[in-house]
């Protein structure tokens, strides 16, 4: 994770860490302006775009992140290197959890004045799809305006953003993402917007605490559709075979036997060798194909099933892989 810091020369530097290195940290939630006008990782590690409009916002960050005593800030625009693809799967697999654990989020609504109260629900900013995310994985949460004035606090506002956004209060003040409903969720994200279609979908990947691989050009389709099979694997199988079964593969079924969490494939049956360790969740397990022939769920490309770790409990983790009739299989115990 990078972290923008102040370096005493007038300008801001970037610092890497991982793990439990991670200081303390605030982390902001705004809106885009055109790209030519954000600050890029690019123009920090090359110290320019000063006279970016995009720079008050970092100049904004710093300054409420220095009345928290806190060192480090995060800002979307220059903390990923966008040019790099694997970096950015990474960090939009990550931004959830980058959220929930700073310290502090400032909200910075560019096209809100706080003496209008009126304007605040009708805000760019509760129209965006990745500040969905943001404002509910957000611990403490803070609004700024136009000008950088305190507004309130997503507890204070709670009333006032439900009445912007459908969501409910108890959403918004920190109540668990799995007690409402994979529909009531969906429901949140409905009428937001995002300038490429996939981030629709890639931006409810933590909101259903599942993860999975970036392919922009594959289409708001294809990316819904990925999202609802990791969210059935990750244990929504009857609520979403129930709302949502044409989108689903039918063929696939999760079973819990004493603690083992094992990916059953209905056809054609499948014979698992061995389960791997905890410590190899992610290595391939092939498992051969027992009878014949033709079957639709070999024909839709089911790849490797990678078993990943989810609190207490397991979410079975879908990609693609199609290989010369070998199927793959993740079995791991608690």
């Amino acid at each position: 994770m990078r972290l923008l810091y102040d370096d005493g020369t007038g300008g801001f530097s970037l610092a890497q860490f991982y793990g439990d290195e991670i200081p303390p940290y605030a982390i902001l939630s705004h809106t885009w302006g055109a790209d030519e006008d954000e600050v890029t990782y690019q123009d920090v590690m090359k110290r320019r775009g000063l006279q970016k409009p995009g720079y008050k916002k970092l100049q904004f960050c710093a300054r409420q992140a220095f009345t928290h005593k806190l060192q480090y800030f995060w800002v979307d625009t220059c903390c990923i290197n966008k040019w790099s693809d694997q970096e950015l799967s990474e960090s939009i697999n990550s931004m959830f959890r980058w959220y929930q654990q700073a310290v502090r989020c400032y909200i910075y609504l560019s096209d809100f004045v706080g003496t209008d109260s009126q304007g605040f629900g009708r805000s760019r900013w509760f129209t965006r799809g990745w500040t969905l995310q943001e404002l509910l994985a957000a611990k403490q949460a803070d609004f700024y305006d136009s000008n950088g004035f305190y507004y309130g606090s997503k507890t204070t506002l709670g009333t006032w953003i439900n009445q912007a956004t459908g969501i409910p209060e108890k959403a918004i003040t920190g109540q668990p993402l799995d007690t409402f409903s994979v529909e009531d969720r969906l429901s949140w994200a409905k009428h937001r917007q995002t300038k490429r279609e996939e981030d629709s979908a890639y931006s409810l990947l933590g909101i259903f605490d599942v993860s999975m691989p970036l392919v922009y050009g594959e289409g708001r389709d294809k990316a819904y559709y990925r999202l609802l099979k990791e969210i059935e694997s990750g244990g929504h199988t009857r609520e979403l075979n129930q709302k949502y079964s044409k989108f689903l593969p039918s063929a696939v079924s999760t079973e819990q036997r004493n603690g083992v969490v094992e990916t059953v494939i209905s056809s054609p049956q499948v014979r698992a060798v061995p389960s791997m360790s905890a410590t190899s969740a992610s290595t391939s397990l092939p498992v051969k194909p027992v009878g014949a022939a033709s079957d639709p769920v070999w024909d839709s490309h089911l790849r490797t099933w990678t078993v990943l770790r989810r609190s207490s409990k397991f979410q079975l983790y879908f990609r693609s892989h199609w290989d010369h009739g070998m199927r793959t299989v993740g079995k791991l115990g608690k």
